[in-house]
């Protein structure tokens, strides 16, 4: 077998890689018989002289090459895919989303054998693989950016413009948050539990949600809410989660409570169709509400936190949301909502998100990859073959293919 780590194409540039140095290396070491070649970047945090460094041989490009797989990050530019191969990359298909429609048509024009990070889950439908940890510690960081910023207290840099996470968390133990400031955090996950270590790690208290709503404080504190933490059945039911999953309809947002006590928010739930939003629009133009900045790591548009009209980016990372007029504003207008949704948060910690999302790629997919498709991991997330055909339990997609062709 011979695998490509492929250039990353879409713009605005990612600078993240599926395997640091260190992984192409240990990947060669584990697996003798696979040769391995990375085509050159100048847009990589990691640059190609690191590559070679470690041994791995480096191309200017990987057409021509004979890779049997290619590996990336986000979606390949379709005048950038190579026909008649196997890829691995996040391709945000499977949904139907409608702007990578014309991508999944070329996928199968080419004869492209797609694997989608995104859906390689074990039995129990964990997903293997991702980045969700390093958004949910961006995230946080952004999120006590946001407040230094509009209260113009305090300066945090772009955590971009960090060399790597040791000095962006450095950055954010040395501000001086205000003694009674309270944080309110929602989700378990990945995402939930990253922007749960970056607030830990600063040495941010955390507290019973119960204290947070009933006690004051002489330090910043923060509480995190699981699912059953702000939602509960509509006819006062005890919370069961196997109902919420099968229908989310019968349940109503808790959420309220904290909104009225707590200073900023992190969202970094998953949110599902059907599920109860957070809060409205009309709970935001409440008197007692009290939340001035939201960090919407999640960034569902629109959708259950009611002040996230449009994701924002990178360089532009926050804007404000007036609850009166329910209109975009400046992100600290008087009596507005500051909200952060960049919707690419790992990007801003490239190589750290690298080395991670590589950590987890190495251990769990170049295994099936190489050794064979444990339990069908691989097949299961597999949306198009060989044949230049949609993959059997990905046939729902062949309306959406051709809506691109007809484009």
């Amino acid at each position: 077998m011979k695998i490509g780590v492929v250039r990353e194409g879409k713009m605005p540039p990612d600078q993240r890689v599926p395997l640091t140095p260190e992984q192409c290396a240990s990947l060669r070491k584990l697996y003798p018989t696979v040769e391995l070649v990375v085509e050159s970047s100048d847009v990589r945090r990691i640059p190609d002289s690191e590559y070679e460094a470690a041994g791995i041989e480096v191309v200017p490009s990987l057409v021509d090459q004979g890779c049997d797989v290619l590996m990336g990050v986000k979606e390949v530019p379709v005048d950038q895919l190579i026909s008649d191969t196997t890829y691995l990359f996040f391709s945000h298909t499977y949904k139907l989303q409608p702007y990578n429609a014309p991508l999944l048509k070329a996928v199968v024009d080419k004869r492209i054998r797609l694997i989608d990070y995104e859906l390689i889950k074990r039995a129990n439908g964990s997903r293997v693989i991702g980045f969700g940890r390093w958004a949910g510690i961006v995230g946080a960081y952004n999120a006590l950016r946001a407040w230094g910023m509009r209260k113009n207290s305090f300066h945090l840099p772009k955590a971009i413009d960090c060399a790597h996470l040791k000095e962006m968390t450095e950055h954010a133990k040395a501000v001086d948050l205000p003694s009674d400031l309270k944080l309110v955090l929602t989700g378990g996950g990945r995402v939930g539990m990253g922007a749960h270590e970056l607030l830990t790690s600063i040495g941010l208290r955390e507290v019973h949600p119960e204290a947070f709503l009933g006690e004051t404080f002489n330090e910043a504190v923060f509480c995190r809410l699981d699912v059953e933490g702000y939602n509960a059945h509509k006819d006062g039911r005890p919370f069961d989660m196997e109902a919420f999953i099968a229908d989310p309809t019968d349940f109503k947002s808790t959420f309220l409570p904290y909104a009225k006590v707590a200073d900023m928010y992190i969202a970094g739930h998953y949110w599902g169709e059907g599920s109860p939003y957070l809060f409205t629009r009309d709970d935001m133009k409440r008197p007692d509400w009290r939340i001035e900045v939201v960090a919407d790591v999640s960034c569902d548009i629109d959708g259950p936190v009611a002040c996230t009209l449009r994701p924002s980016t990178i360089a532009d990372p926050l804007y404000g949301y007036d609850p009166h007029s329910e209109s975009v504003v400046a992100f600290d207008a008087e009596g507005a909502v500051t909200v952060m949704a960049v919707d690419n948060l790992p990007c801003e910690l490239p190589r750290d998100a690298s080395h991670g999302f590589g950590q987890d790629l190495l251990a769990h997919v170049v295994p099936l990859l190489v050794g064979g498709d444990r339990d069908n991991m691989l097949t299961n997330a597999t949306e198009t073959t060989l044949e230049g055909g949609l993959a059997p339990k990905f046939l729902y997609l062949s309306d959406y293919i051709q809506q691109a062709a007809g484009a």
